[in-house]
């Protein structure tokens, strides 16, 4: 129970800190939101994403998950994803993804860890479409890292075909989709360079040579 107790009293100095600097914050706060990014991560502890691009609460919607993915039969992530787009009208829809990644790690073996196993079928799918590529690597290393960034182009790209995000297009929305990998090691993070917008052919888009 220490650690509890210990959560509890941090988040009591930390209310303490912000009403010292601004007495009206959580006032502020309170009164409603409009971020101007929807930030789809992975649930790894260590990718705050606030606290990695220097954003503050109310400017960063956010929906995580192992491995960062976007599956069209995930109702969690499709709700979200509607809420920011539809109600908030955000600009801009990061997925990122991370270096070191468990789940992608957990895909490229062959071992059965229990119930993950369903979703990280969607991980493995990602690797027979760049397979060639990918066993082309021997470096295993390099490899797994070459998956965590085609993992997240093909996410994005995903994204890109959901009815909500091309219902927002077909209605001159303004909408952009990104692609990042962010590097545990160094902090930084890395735009994969898979920017999706209406201004984009998507039939050229999904032929991208990554």
């Amino acid at each position: 129970m220490k650690l509890y107790d210990k959560l509890i009293e941090n988040n009591k100095n930390w209310v303490a800190q912000k009403l010292s600097l601004d007495p009206n914050y959580f006032s502020n706060l309170a009164k409603g939101q409009s971020p101007p990014v929807l930030w789809i991560g992975c649930a790894d502890s260590r990718v705050p994403a606030n606290e990695i691009i220097g954003a503050q609460p109310g400017e960063v919607f956010v929906q995580r998950n192992i491995a960062n993915m976007v599956v069209h039969t995930d109702m969690n992530m499709l709700s979200v994803l509607d809420y920011a787009v539809n109600a908030l009208k955000v600009k801009h829809v990061i997925v990122c993804g991370h270096y070191g990644c468990g789940g992608v790690k957990a895909a490229m073996q062959n071992e059965s860890i229990g119930l993950i196993d369903n979703w990280l079928r969607h991980i493995k799918d990602v690797y027979r479409l760049h397979k060639d590529e990918l066993d082309g690597i021997n470096d295993e290393k390099e490899r797994f890292n070459r998956f965590v960034e085609v993992n997240v182009k093909e996410q994005v790209f995903d994204l890109a075909k959901t009815s909500i995000v091309q219902n927002a297009w077909h209605n001159n929305q303004e909408l952009y989709l990104h692609g990042w990998v962010y590097g545990l090691e160094s902090g930084l993070i890395k735009d994969l360079g898979v920017n999706v917008s209406n201004d984009n052919e998507l039939d050229k888009v999904y032929q991208l040579n990554f």
